[in-house]
């Protein structure tokens, strides 16, 4: 499939593309086990054209997650292992001197592809972490003064091991905020890890994805179909207001120095539609905030030390916002 050709026009019909969404799921467990919660939040990252902050220690099948559902939405998907000296260029593409006809072609880096992983991100200095910013917000990297478009669907899933700092470079606020969702990859409970060896042991090999069964249960006809149907999901002003008054809460709290920015309560607006809609709702519920609040949220606030140090984390501070807020009725 050429991703460049799916800008065609509308095709595809809205309840066909949520029952082949939901399909992801069944098909994506077939390589990766106990992670439906991640595998929800990178559909909704689709379907809000976001990105996802993925967050956990190393061997959780990161890196197989991401490869998995390409698979299974028929997408291209590459791979870059961000490293101390890896460049920008390396990342976005660059010009190219070709001898044979004495001018500068570009090559086209990793960055154009549909779904990528960018395994490890706080390991690369900063220069090289905001070679993704444009590509991430504007949807097209610059080089030479000339802008080039890139594919859509387009996500960016950013790993980072939450356990070994040293020579990392965090992220800084800013460019945390442009992750949609930060989803928390965690250890397999002792059934799903028996699962895990139990495949390996019956021959199972996370680099053949189609011998594992993996097959496209949905494309990106599907995907832009439900895109539609999300962006005329109903949100009254109940639930706007809702939403606002819990980001809005996130800047009083005595534990933070940095609350939910209005660009985060636009972010959870979204992502509760998304939600709704896969849930099979054309209109937004508070409990369709609630759900998104904390991966939509976790990453866009910053901790007073003193909290940190009584053992206070950004997901205690919004489920306490969430208790504590007015539910509308």
């Amino acid at each position: 499939m050429d991703p460049t050709t799916d800008n065609a026009a509308p095709t595809g019909d809205p309840a066909a593309a949520r029952v082949a969404l939901e399909a992801l799921r069944a098909e994506i467990a077939k390589a990766v086990v106990g992670q439906d919660p991640a595998v929800t939040g990178l559909v909704v990252a689709l379907l809000c054209r976001g990105h996802v902050l993925l967050e956990g220690v190393p061997g959780v099948a990161k890196t197989l997650l991401i490869r998995s559902l390409a698979a299974a939405l028929e997408l291209d998907t590459k791979r870059v292992q961000f490293t101390p000296d890896l460049m920008p260029s390396d990342v976005t593409g660059s010009l190219v001197y070709d001898a044979r006809t004495a001018e500068f072609s570009f090559q086209p880096g990793p960055v154009f592809t549909n779904l990528l992983l960018a395994d490890e991100i706080n390991r690369t200095p900063p220069k090289t972490q905001s070679s993704l910013l444009e590509a991430m917000e504007e949807r097209q990297v610059t080089v030479d003064g000339t802008p080039r478009a890139l594919p859509d669907p387009f996500l960016v899933a950013a790993t980072q091991n939450p356990v070994e700092y040293e020579g990392t470079y965090p992220l800084p606020e800013a460019q945390l905020d442009r992750f949609l969702l930060k989803l928390t990859i965690p250890l397999p409970s002792r059934q799903d890890e028996i699962d895990v060896l139990t495949r390996h042991a019956q021959g199972f090999d996370p680099r053949d994805l189609r011998a594992a069964g993996v097959r496209p249960v949905a494309t990106a006809a599907d995907l832009e179909a439900a895109r539609r149907a999300v962006a005329a999901t109903t949100v009254s002003p109940e639930i706007t207001a809702y939403v606002v008054d819990v980001c809005r809460a996130t800047r009083e709290s005595p534990s933070l120095t940095l609350g939910v920015s209005p660009r985060g309560a636009t972010a959870l607006l979204a992502t509760a539609r998304a939600w709704a809609w896969l849930t099979g709702r054309d209109y937004v519920i508070p409990d369709d905030v609630k759900a998104l609040a904390l991966p939509t949220l976790r990453h866009r606030i910053q901790l007073r030390p003193e909290a940190e140090m009584e053992g206070v984390t950004a997901d205690s501070v919004i489920n306490a916002v969430l208790s504590h807020v007015p539910v509308p009725r």
